[in-house]
């Protein structure tokens, strides 16, 4: 990449790794190619419908089915009553993005980013706004999993959490 880049002249993108990076955005959806279209979110339905036993990654703990049948989200579920998981951003990200945190307009922590989607993975070449995306996990999703998965809500009195 060093090399591709300094040979045109283009700029090079550091590394995100012990460097303090500062990107913005919108939550958009997009649509990848003609008929395919991919919302802004996902919710815990949408887990429970990938889930499958005999790969790891898609193993659903008993603890997250049990709360998910109960609808016990606590103050985490969204208007509609579900419980918010990712939400896409149409930021340039590149890798060491992982575990940063994304804010809104107001300066609150909304999000934690961790991947992109399949078609932002040519980001580290060439940014494409249209249909790159960083993939981020609801602030509300990690606070529901501290506290109705985990039991840990104690952790959370330290904190204060807007509605």
């Amino acid at each position: 990449m060093m090399d591709m880049r300094g040979i045109e002249g283009i700029p090079i993108y550091p590394d995100a790794n012990s460097t303090l990076r500062l990107t913005y955005g919108q939550v958009l959806s997009y649509e990848p190619y003609d008929g395919m279209v991919y919302d802004h979110y996902t919710t815990l339905k949408g887990v429970m419908e990938k889930e499958d036993p005999e790969n790891f990654e898609f193993i659903v703990p008993k603890r997250l089915k049990e709360l998910y049948r109960e609808k016990e989200y606590g103050r985490y579920a969204d208007e509609a009553g579900e419980m918010p998981v990712n939400f896409i951003v149409n930021t340039d990200n590149t890798g060491g993005n992982s575990g940063s945190p994304v804010m809104n307009a107001q300066g609150h922590l909304i999000g934690t980013a961790f991947d992109r989607n399949y078609e932002g993975l040519t980001g580290d070449i060439a940014f494409r706004p249209a249909s790159q995306r960083a993939v981020c996990v609801d602030i509300r999703y990690t606070l529901f999993i501290i506290e109705k998965f985990a039991g840990a809500g104690y952790l959370l009195d330290e904190m204060e959490i807007l509605q």
